[in-house]
């Protein structure tokens, strides 16, 4: 993805961005987004704290929205999907409605939105990739198989190894992150443990997290 923003969209205010969250108060469960892209080809999963949930085999917090990735050159096959919506392009505080081809290059995240109500359901991180090797946003030498960065839930549902989500939660470490990061610890292998501290290492040296692993 091209880090120049296009120019366009529709700029957000704090407190505009601060209340996105009434528009996500109808985003599916990951259950519903499993049914809905039942049977794709893409190699997709549940991100962020969904992904965390999934791993624990349970809920344990409310979660404000619903996050999927998929490699980038395979969105038009999600997009397909989803014929009576439309699909926002945001980044850098911006909204870019039914967003262009255009658009979609230059950001990764881009919000799945029901026109007849207004209200988002779901999230798509379009990741950058080579094939079936994922490439981290953060640090591009970090080049994994999909197959190994994949889980799955007892029903079928992919989700993204924990290692990697808290790995992205490590940037910001809000409040929420730091929960995560301590619900989900205990609940990760040795080598789980090990592959954190050494991607925390080369991606954000120092962090306090390293040690707690």
């Amino acid at each position: 993805m091209s880090e120049q923003l296009p120019s366009g969209g529709i700029e957000l205010s704090p407190g505009e961005i601060d209340a996105l969250h009434v528009r996500w108060s109808s985003c599916w469960p990951p259950s519903e987004v499993a049914q809905q892209l039942a049977g794709i080809g893409a190699p997709w999963y549940v991100a962020a704290g969904w992904a965390l949930d999934l791993f624990r085999g349970r809920q344990t917090r409310a979660h404000g929205d619903i996050e999927i990735a998929i490699p980038a050159a395979s969105f038009p096959e999600v997009r397909y999907r989803f014929p009576g919506y439309v699909f926002d392009a945001v980044g850098s505080g911006r909204i870019w409605e039914d967003a262009t081809p255009e658009v979609l290059a230059a950001v990764h995240q881009t919000w799945l939105r029901d026109p007849a109500t207004g209200n988002y359901l779901l999230d798509v991180f379009r990741e950058p990739h080579e094939g079936d090797t994922w490439i981290c946003r953060r640090d591009e030498r970090i080049r994994l198989p999909y197959s190994d960065i994949i889980l799955h839930t007892r029903d079928g549902i992919p989700y993204l190894a924990p290692e990697l989500v808290l790995l992205f939660k490590a940037k910001h470490a809000r409040r929420k992150d730091q929960s995560d990061f301590n619900a989900t610890v205990p609940y990760m292998s040795p080598a789980q443990r090990e592959t954190l501290a050494e991607l925390l290492d080369r991606v954000h040296p120092g962090h306090p997290w390293i040690a707690d692993l």
